[in-house]
């Protein structure tokens, strides 16, 4: 948990498939969500926290975060309006959780539009998880990530920044997350 005193909003965020909270992305929203007023749970996937590498299906992802998030709203974020989001498959989760769950709005960072290589396959598209999303949308994605760039679209915000699937460039998405939420702290 990282709380702050007094929050406006609660932001919730999952990892990507291979690893676990501490990637740079995740730590540069996170600081841009307290510096904004927002408390951020940072949520790890039962499969890390038992030391396994290798995700469990979507069902089981998308179950297990309900679970969390249902928990920190009659928790530490009771009564708060709750952000979802998270970076690669954790994106992908929020995305397709967030009207389930009450989400007033998601952050996404490197969506994973499409398997690597497989960009001209119109049946390996994920668009239709982002399409799904009817509050608004950030998605901060490298501008050469191989998991494809996300078009804008109506209430999605699409940042490009240096860099690809990693988003090490940690001031790039601490200043995109940063003017998305100042734009759209009208949550409370």
């Amino acid at each position: 948990m990282r709380p702050v005193e007094g929050p406006t909003a609660g932001l919730i965020l999952g990892h990507g498939a291979a690893g676990g909270v501490g990637t740079a992305d995740l730590t540069a929203a996170a600081e841009a969500a307290n510096d904004a007023g927002i408390s951020v749970a940072l949520v790890e996937q039962p499969y890390v926290v038992a030391g396994r590498k290798s995700p469990a299906p979507a069902r089981q992802l998308d179950t297990a975060w309900t679970t969390v998030v249902e928990r920190l709203r009659g928790g530490e974020f009771d009564g708060l309006p709750i952000v979802l989001g998270g970076r690669s498959a954790g994106a992908r989760v929020a995305c397709r959780t967030a009207a389930e769950l009450g989400a007033v709005a998601v952050l996404c960072l490197a969506f994973p539009v499409h398997p690597p290589g497989k960009g001209d396959d119109p049946t390996k598209s994920r668009l239709d998880e982002l399409d799904a999303v009817d509050v608004p949308v950030l998605v901060v994605q490298g501008d050469s990530d191989s998991f494809g760039m996300p078009p804008e679209g109506p209430g999605r915000t699409v940042v490009a920044v240096a860099g690809n699937h990693s988003l090490k460039d940690a001031d790039a998405v601490r200043d995109a997350v940063s003017a998305w939420l100042a734009e759209h702290l009208t949550w409370s």
